[in-house]
């Protein structure tokens, strides 16, 4: 498949991390950074990356570089609203969509490099235009949409009780 050892290194923390918001999303309906697959989120998506900022197929910086800025930028920000303001309120609608959001966008790049690499010898997309990939991408995007409001209403349920303890 042509990976360096950063190449080899960047894929199992990725791995490690989509196996973290998918086992949040299963569990908790969303990716919790208080337990133990949410923290593996993070931290496997903060490294994972960083390490794509040494990473190049093509030489020179390029939009999986932008991506990975991006991606950091949304789930730093998520981890800031987390770390921040504790318990129900309206900060957690905007941490559920940045990490749900840095999920997705982390999965661009990703279906892109595993289709035109997976199968070895013959890949599944020959290049990024291939209509196997933007077709996958907006699977993956109704999925993201549709879970986001998912996130939204039962987020809405649970703030619920507590505002009603804070009306007079």
């Amino acid at each position: 498949m042509g990976l360096s050892g950063l190449g080899i290194f960047h894929t199992i923390i990725g791995i490690a991390a989509i196996a973290g918001a998918l086992t949040g999303f299963i569990r908790y309906g969303k990716i919790n950074l208080s337990v133990l697959s949410g923290k593996l989120y993070f931290y496997g998506t903060m490294i994972t990356s960083i390490t794509a900022l040494g990473i190049s197929k093509h030489g020179g910086f390029n939009p999986g570089h932008v991506f990975s800025l991006f991606i950091i930028l949304l789930v730093a920000v998520a981890y800031f609203l987390y770390s921040r303001k504790k318990g129900n309120s309206k900060v957690r609608y905007f941490e559920n969509f940045l990490l749900s959001f840095s999920f997705f966008m982390s999965l661009v790049p990703t279906v892109n490099e595993t289709f035109t690499r997976v199968p070895i010898r013959h890949p599944l997309a020959k290049d990024i235009s291939d209509p196997i990939i933007g077709k996958t991408l907006l699977i993956l995007f109704v999925l993201f949409i549709a879970g986001s409001v998912y996130q939204f209403i039962k987020q809405k349920k649970i703030n619920k009780p507590a505002s009603v303890y804070m009306e007079p």
